[in-house]
């Protein structure tokens, strides 16, 4: 089907505080994702969520409860079902592990299902993975069992039904995925591909429309796309990583999205320190455009000067 697919600002939301976990079930309260939702619903419309777990529960419940002007779309986990020996953080697991991971996978497109028939008034599409066929993705799922997880959610549900990828693999290995989805999800990240923020959004718009090349007549939205504010230096240079480029890389990526008529979901609602390794400046804990104690950064304080005046508090 061709999808109606929701227009609005977009973001992708993940509440992890300090000291919270998604790999040791450590969740945040429901009084937590309310402070969020309500920070967020003051400029935001649309939530991408990354899995079915009980942070997603609570988001969807405090939605309804609250009556916010949210729609959702609801993604499932997929764990490793297949070894990837490009990975290079790992990605390679024993036969016990991946037969477990396909069981549990199983059970979390059961819990998609489920959370999407009883949410159709907020959940607007489901997305059946998140960068799982990447060459360098630490949980691989072949591309012939994502396609059987894409069939039974296509039969069970009455949202459009998407994939969510790196702009790469779109490019060949997807193509026998892409007949059974409703639309494209594509991410890109110039900054971990060594760009500058001059070349920016050229390169993301070169990401996209090769994409959309490929499969014309295809919808396509970009449900990850930002920029990251403090490294390391390992995977993107120290100096392209400072708020001041992330507020450039946001407003120029607003700008073109909207003029293109591209759904854009900006990664990411806030930072989250549960990410990477133990490094303080590891680029993966710093993406959020509110830092992980909701303090606003600079790309979103001209929004939100209450916030930026009282610290934190909603």
């Amino acid at each position: 089907m061709t999808p109606n697919l929701p227009r609005g600002n977009a973001i992708c939301y993940s509440g992890y505080r300090q000291g919270q976990d998604p790999n040791r079930r450590l969740y945040p309260s429901v009084a937590e994702i309310r402070e969020d939702l309500h920070i967020l619903k003051k400029h935001w419309q649309l939530l991408r969520l990354y899995d079915c777990s009980l942070h997603a529960e609570r988001v969807l419940q405090v939605i309804r409860e609250d009556a916010l002007p949210f729609q959702v779309m609801l993604g499932a986990y997929l764990g490793a079902e297949m070894n990837n020996f490009g990975c290079p953080w790992g990605g390679t697991y024993d036969e016990a592990t991946l037969e477990a991971n396909r069981r549990e996978n199983d059970a979390e497109v059961a819990r998609l299902i489920a959370l999407a028939n009883d949410h159709e008034d907020i959940v607007f599409s489901v997305a059946v993975g998140n960068e799982a066929t990447v060459d360098w993705t630490d949980h691989y799922v072949p591309v012939p069992r994502m396609i059987e997880h894409v069939k039974r959610v296509k039969a069970a549900v009455a949202q459009p039904v998407t994939f969510c990828e790196n702009y790469v693999p779109w490019q060949h290995k997807l193509r026998e995925l892409v007949a059974e989805l409703d639309f494209i999800s594509v991410h890109t990240y110039p900054v971990w591909e060594y760009k500058h923020i001059h070349e920016a959004l050229d390169y993301t718009q070169a990401n996209v429309e090769s994409v959309a090349a490929r499969y014309p007549g295809k919808p396509i939205v970009i449900t990850e796309a930002g920029w990251c504010t403090a490294s390391n230096g390992r995977g993107m240079p120290a100096e392209h990583a400072a708020q001041e480029l992330q507020a450039i890389y946001y407003q120029d990526l607003m700008d073109w999205t909207r003029e293109a008529g591209l759904l854009c979901f900006v990664f990411e609602a806030f930072d989250e320190p549960w990410k990477g390794s133990t490094d303080p400046l590891e680029p993966e804990k710093h993406w959020g455009l509110f830092t992980v104690d909701r303090r606003p950064k600079r790309v979103v304080e001209a929004l939100y000067p209450e916030l930026v005046a009282r610290g934190v508090t909603a």
